[in-house]
């Protein structure tokens, strides 16, 4: 029995020996690894400026001004010597962050257009993965198209002009990168607007990208409900799929309305149906924002963009415009409507929107700045 205890006791500190020997071996590895992943951040071509974490601990003094908050972490203001502001973003989760946080470095840090939100710079550090993005001065679009103060209410003039500005910033999304990006989560809180009411596409860096030799994505169902295509149900999803959330913002740019209002009757509430039931009726008029004078000065005007949200707005994608196809048709004509030779409401798509419709919450960078 003596032998016996020594045997066994002999063989458990030899296991445990072991074990140990491997914890340290896999520690070491996970460290190594840790440190070569983010040593080759720093090598990658055109990536933007990185800073320690304790560097943007002191720029966004100790993260005290949260601004945004969303499913991969919060946002916050900072201020970078000598005084230029910044919202930088902290993501949370690092299993499956840090996937998204290199795919984002890379996508963004690569592109520079000057109707997308800029990348200033992000922290690879240990377990902290953070992205610095220039501050926009006025917030996301919503907290000025849903407003129904007249003091705030944007003039058609600014509103022309943001509804150009997504297209053009979409375009180049589509069309003007290495790789075809689409967005899938077109909607107002992804707009933001700098001091001079510009505005920017925000939060593309966690959209899919496709090779351009690929015309379609399959892939899981992401977005948000009301401006959602109907061709997420068959999960074959196109760069249509912004094209047709970007004619529900136009909308609502017009309207100065969610696409889903409950404050409104229940025949009212969705705004697609309502835009077509005002269609049928002769009455595009009625649904021009009231907020302002303005707005109802150019009504004509307005209806007329109307038409050309109606245009992304079709059932099957294949007939909906590109992206840069609208951006033509902005600029060749100040009469946007003049070159449409269809009559494109036809096509409309009615049912999905009560599939899915819904309040639609704040993305992670689209608390107000």
């Amino acid at each position: 029995p003596k032998y016996t205890s020594v045997i066994v006791g002999s063989t458990l500190g030899a296991i445990f020996g072991v074990f140990l020997i491997c914890a340290f071996i896999i520690l070491g590895f996970r460290k190594g690894f840790q440190e070569v992943e983010e040593d080759c951040l720093d090598n990658m071509l055109g990536m933007p400026t990185r800073f320690s974490y304790e560097e943007l601990k002191n720029v966004t003094k100790n993260f005290s001004n949260k601004i945004g908050e969303g499913g991969f972490g919060s946002v916050f203001h900072g201020t970078l010597p000598p005084g230029s502001e910044v919202a930088v973003k902290h993501l949370v989760g690092f299993g499956a962050v840090n996937k998204s946080f290199v795919a984002e470095v890379q996508t963004i840090g690569s592109i520079n257009h000057f109707n997308l939100v800029s990348l200033v710079g992000f922290c690879a550090e240990k377990f902290n993965r953070l992205l610095v993005y220039k501050y926009m001065a006025n917030g996301s679009l919503d907290r000025w198209i849903f407003n129904k103060s007249q003091e705030s209410a944007l003039r058609w003039q600014i509103r022309k002009k943001i509804i150009i500005d997504i297209a053009k910033g979409l375009a180049y999304l589509h069309e003007g990168c290495n790789q075809k990006i689409i967005h899938l989560d077109i909607k107002p809180q992804n707009i933001l607007l700098d001091e001079n009411f510009n505005a920017r596409v925000s939060d593309f860096g966690l959209s899919k990208l496709i090779g351009r030799d690929q015309s379609r994505v399959v892939t899981a169902m992401r977005g948000t409900p009301g401006y959602m295509a109907p061709e997420w149900l068959s999960s074959v999803i196109t760069e249509k799929a912004d094209v047709y959330s970007f004619g529900v913002v136009v909308l609502e740019i017009l309207c100065g309305r969610p696409n889903v209002d409950k404050s409104q009757l229940e025949e009212d509430m969705h705004l697609l149906r309502l835009f077509r039931r005002k269609q049928e009726e002769g009455q595009l008029l009625d649904l021009v924002d009231q907020c302002n004078d303005d707005m109802q000065s150019n009504a004509t005007e307005v209806v007329e963009m109307m038409k050309v949200a109606a245009w992304c707005l079709q059932n099957e994608y294949a007939r909906r415009p590109s992206m840069s196809a609208v951006v033509k048709l902005f600029e060749d004509s100040n009469d946007v409507v003049s070159n449409l030779n269809e009559d494109f409401l036809n096509g409309l798509t009615w049912e999905i929107v009560g599939s899915f419709a819904s309040q639609v919450s704040p993305s992670i960078l689209s608390g107000p700045r």
